[in-house]
């Protein structure tokens, strides 16, 4: 039997190579200096984000180890949004590093690092043992970092919770692909969906096995992306992880959800529409999960009085939003979805950023504590105020073009075939909740704006932490203002799904 090398081209794979160099830099930097200065570390951190960056730019396109490495729009879309949730992040976490973590900074922002390049590693992946390792290396530094201040039962709590949620998760997704390999003999995602299309067999015919696929594989990745049930991990972890933790988690973690579940239940599987499908239609049971994310994530924001699980449950109902646009599959729907993870990095991290300063000022993350906040930190409240407004969808900001596409393409999808007609339904349950939405975010610019007490609370404008924050807020504005050429360029990820002709 011969046996051939693979092609390997590592200028494909040299932005994540070069990232992982540079995570052990900065730990060995950190150890370098004798852990003097955290702020020396965090630049050095997000200069190696920045370089990387220019890497990504210049990366061409194309395999970089055989089948398994792929690079093409929609892994270098979402590469921009790890890279841009990791620099948010770390830029967030200077006001920590300073006053709570004096010992293992380095390792620290290491961690965050590599969980950025097995995200990185994740959207070019082409097959499930390289996807499931990618996947992998995002969440355990994750754990680690989740868990950070030992000292704090808040933060043990978190990442003890998040450990063993993520490892079941993973038990349940890694049980889901066995049976994919199964049926389709490969791991190949792209020769999986050929081999199960020529067998000439519906998923009826070849009997349970698909359908305990489909359930485990949706399981395992509704941990991942928070959706209900598989969601009560993550308000917990979200209050007790340390804030550029959480707000990294609510991007990152979930964008590289996202390109997992586009990638195996896309990529791997025919389209739920397809009538090999039948009866395991996954979109009707991804829908199901989107409608109680959405209800439940939202009736459940309300009632919160600390700021960090009102976001958690935010991001629980945000996942039901994004995941209308995912199963719209025509040529639309994934570009919305892009769309959405791209201005709902400004949006989020930009709101943490604020929570993150607040908490190293104040040592509060209730709600209850930004009364009065817009007399005494002007730009910070503002700030705020227009996150949350994007995030409930208010136009002209980012937000609202981000829930106005996802829904255009329900509504495309809807429209073209009567048994689509039931997404109807969940763009109907979208705007519906979308009000609840309003009140919770809503509720943090009233106390913040309009309650009597002046905030005893006066904010620093320092760096990186308000650069983070003028970031998101660019962010916001422009992309709402002028969205055109972020669609523009997510355009050409229905494309390298095979749901259009490129």
């Amino acid at each position: 039997m011969d046996f051939q090398l693979p092609h390997v081209d590592f200028r494909v794979m040299a932005p994540e190579l070069f990232l992982f160099a540079w995570a052990l830099v900065v730990i060995t930097f950190d150890l370098g200096t004798k852990r003097r200065s955290g702020s020396a570390t965090g630049y050095v951190a997000l200069l190696g984000l920045v370089i990387t960056g220019v890497i990504l730019s210049i990366t061409p396109e194309g395999a970089g180890f055989g089948a398994m490495f792929y690079n093409d729009a929609g892994s270098l879309f979402f590469k921009v949004i790890f890279l841009g949730a990791a620099f948010m992040a770390i830029g967030s976490s200077f006001g920590i590093m300073e006053r709570k973590i004096q010992h293992h900074r380095g390792e620290f922002l290491g961690l965050i690092l590599l969980s950025t390049v097995g995200m990185m590693f994740l959207a070019s992946s082409n097959e499930l043992l390289s996807l499931y390792i990618g996947l992998e290396l995002t969440t355990i530094p994750l754990f680690v970092c989740a868990a950070f201040f030992k000292d704090n039962r808040l933060s043990v709590e978190a990442g003890i919770k998040y450990l063993i949620v993520g490892a079941m998760s993973s038990a349940l997704l890694l049980y889901g692909i066995s049976f994919l390999y199964g049926l389709s003999g490969t791991t190949d995602l792209l020769q999986m969906r050929v081999n199960i299309a020529t067998t000439h067999l519906t998923f009826r015919e070849i009997g349970l096995l698909p359908m305990l696929s489909v359930v485990l594989l949706v399981a395992g990745l509704g941990f991942k992306l928070a959706l209900p049930p598989f969601h009560q991990w993550a308000p917990d972890v979200y209050e007790g992880a340390p804030t550029p933790v959480a707000a990294f988690l609510s991007v990152g973690s979930k964008a590289a959800g996202l390109v997992a579940f586009a990638k195996i239940m896309i990529n791997g599987l025919q389209v739920f529409y397809e009538d090999i499908m039948a009866p395991n239609d996954w979109g009707l049971l991804v829908g199901i999960l989107a409608g109680a994310a959405m209800v439940w994530g939202n009736v459940a924001a309300v009632r919160q009085t600390n700021i960090k699980r009102m976001l958690a449950f935010s991001s629980i109902a945000q996942a039901g939003y994004i995941m209308i646009g995912m199963l719209a599959l025509n040529d639309i729907g994934l570009s919305s979805v892009s769309f959405y993870m791209f201005t709902y990095l400004f949006a989020n991290m930009g709101a943490f950023a604020i929570v993150a300063i607040f908490e190293d000022k104040t040592g509060s993350t209730q709600i209850k504590s930004y009364s009065g906040l817009a007399r005494t930190s002007p730009f910070y409240a503002a700030s705020m105020s227009v996150f949350m407004l994007s995030l409930a969808g208010i136009p002209p900001l980012a937000g609202f073009f981000a829930k106005y596409y996802v829904f255009a393409a329900a509504i495309k999808m809807a429209g073209s075939n009567e048994i689509h007609q039931w997404l109807y339904w969940l763009v109907g349950v979208g705007l519906i909740t979308s009000v609840f939405a309003l009140y919770y975010y809503a509720n943090v610019i009233k106390t913040m704006y309009f309650t009597p007490d002046e905030s005893p609370y006066k904010l620093p404008l320092s760096l990186p932490g308000s650069a983070v924050v003028l970031i998101g807020l660019v962010g916001v504005i422009l992309f709402g203002l002028m969205p055109g050429p972020v669609m523009d360029f997510a355009s050409a990820i229905p494309a390298a799904f095979g749901l259009i002709a490129p």
